[in-house]
């Protein structure tokens, strides 16, 4: 039990560390992350649409 305490205050002096982001920040990051899964969604389907049609082309002949 002393080992389960010991680690919840270290935890909490870590989380006191912690340098939180503001709002606007993790806001503006989360945007970023989103716009940049959308665009690499777009990218692998698009590769993957080009290499399915070349190897059904490829097969067709």
């Amino acid at each position: 039990m002393g080992k389960i305490i010991d680690f919840l205050i270290g935890v909490k002096v870590e989380l006191a560390r912690v340098v939180w982001p503001t709002p606007k920040t993790t806001l503006r990051l989360t945007v970023i992350v989103i716009l940049v899964t959308i665009v690499v969604g777009f990218f692998v389907g698009a590769i993957d649409y080009i290499l399915t049609e070349l190897l059904a082309r490829l097969l067709q002949t």
